[in-house]
């Protein structure tokens, strides 16, 4: 079996009248499901620094600050089965960041040039993110990780 890729995640809160996560859908391909930044991490590239990366290229913000990982998290990728590590950050955004918006992907990597339409949503989610990425919400605030 091959080593796993190692990952990150970011579940980017905004405090404002209620806590909020930053959230994005691929425009014009609905079955990628709802999703949080998330990427590969790069030879020789800390951990930090990679998921402030992914949170700029996937969605154009960067006014987000890392506040702590919260969850590691090692299993498959679910289309492909190739092991995955990800470490799961909580990181904020700015009070005065937009509500929504449109977003091109940067970077190199596969989805770069993809567009990714951001919003902010409620928290605790309405509904659950692909890949069961909301499962770590809890370990930020209890009642993040609890669905409406």
């Amino acid at each position: 079996m091959s080593p796993p890729r190692i990952r990150v995640a970011a579940y980017v809160v905004r405090y404002g009248s209620g806590p909020e996560l930053l959230v994005f859908d691929h425009v014009g391909m609905p079955d990628a499901g709802t999703q949080v930044p998330a990427g590969g991490v790069r030879g020789g590239e800390d951990l930090v620094r990679a998921v402030l990366r992914e949170v700029f290229e996937e969605t154009g913000l960067g006014d987000v600050s890392v506040v702590r990982r919260v969850a590691v998290e090692e299993k498959p990728h679910p289309c492909t089965g190739e092991p995955r590590k990800t470490s799961f950050f909580h990181l904020v955004a700015g009070a005065s960041v937009a509500d929504a918006w449109e977003h091109v992907v940067d970077g190199d990597g596969g989805d770069a040039g993809l567009r990714f339409a951001c919003r902010f949503v409620a928290l605790p989610l309405v509904r659950p993110l692909a890949d069961d990425q909301g499962a770590w919400l809890g370990l930020i605030d209890p009642a993040f990780g609890r669905e409406r």
